[in-house]
């Protein structure tokens, strides 16, 4: 108890004795006198014309080369690029990496009972199966799903995959 006062006097005499005086309290005639600076930068602020009321207004001026026909060209012709792609990088949960085909087709059944609205991809490369589920543009659209399947597959994760771009 004692040692926590006398810090606290300590950090009391600290903060008070690092305050700087105010402008009012400075003297600055040679002898000491308690004659007061007045600090006056009004000299230095910009000033401004006023803005005249009773100016006459401005016409409005119209634009003469509108470009809207040539946008809409550039626009149609990007989205029918756009229509044309079908893969992006994204995310997907990898929900099963082993060599048990009954086990990866139960947890698959048990998955699309759990979220219908995700599709899943099986996959077989000698001697393994993978079955990773969704197709998702960010890594929080995926947790929010891996959130409703963690108590069914408890060791599934978020994997970077070429995704497929769903077609509306």
């Amino acid at each position: 108890m004692n040692r926590a006062l006398s810090f606290l006097f300590i950090f009391a005499l600290l903060v008070s004795s690092a305050c700087k005086p105010s402008a009012e309290a400075r003297t600055s005639s040679p002898d000491r006198t308690s004659t007061r600076v007045v600090d006056d930068i009004s000299v230095y602020r910009p000033t401004y014309p006023a803005d005249d009321a009773n100016a006459p207004a401005t016409a409005r001026v119209e634009p003469t080369n509108h470009a809207n026909a040539k946008v809409a060209v550039l626009m149609d012709s990007v989205a029918s690029v756009n229509k044309n792609i079908r893969y992006a990088q994204g995310y997907r949960i990898l929900a099963y990496n082993g060599s048990e085909r009954q086990t990866v087709m139960d947890l698959r059944k048990a998955i699309i009972a759990r979220v219908p609205e995700q599709k899943d991809y099986l996959t077989y490369q000698q001697p393994n199966f993978r079955l990773k589920i969704g197709d998702y543009f960010s890594r929080i659209e995926a947790q929010q799903v891996l959130n409703q399947i963690s108590d069914l597959v408890p060791n599934a994760h978020i994997v970077q995959d070429q995704i497929n771009i769903p077609k509306n």
